[in-house]
């Protein structure tokens, strides 16, 4: 049996680097990643729109996971990792398609509280939903900037 993870991509820096981790950890456990791209088109009542109409906006989005997954195979690794973009909330796909995985790999946008608060997360709607574990990977801290360090005497 193999081991199958599960990883949403979404273009971000987040998703890349939950590929990116996805992709280590299966080598690590002699799995496969299925990376897993959401869409969805709301037509023109939407707001701001990616693409004027849903077969374009799929298109769009099968675009993009073909870049992501190309920018971690494109260095020879031999990490199987299989394309699947589906058209839905992005929960609610990413929970579907991990329903049969050993684990779900998320990347966080590093929203703040407010954002949070104001939108909802992905990351957290899958966490309750999901029926496997799901590693959620941070963004990095910024380094701290305008402390000096100070000389010691001597």
């Amino acid at each position: 049996m193999t081991y199958l993870i599960v990883v949403g991509v979404d273009g971000s820096d987040g998703g890349r680097r939950a590929l990116r981790w996805a992709a280590r950890e299966a080598a690590e456990r002699n799995g496969a990643v299925q990376a897993v791209t959401a869409w969805r088109w709301d037509g023109l009542d939407g707001g701001a729109m990616v693409a004027p109409n849903p077969v374009e906006e799929k298109e769009r989005a099968e675009a993009l996971l073909a870049r992501e997954i190309a920018a971690i195979t494109g260095d020879g690794s031999a990490i199987p990792v299989a394309a699947e973009v589906l058209e839905g909330r992005p929960a609610e796909v990413l929970t579907a398609a991990a329903r049969k995985a050993d684990l779900l790999v998320l990347g966080s946008h590093g929203h703040g509280r407010l954002r949070h608060t104001v939108l909802g997360s992905v990351s957290e709607e899958c966490v309750r939903k999901a029926t496997c574990p799901v590693v959620v990977i941070p963004v990095p801290a910024p380094a701290p900037t305008g402390t000096a360090v100070p000389a010691l005497p001597g």
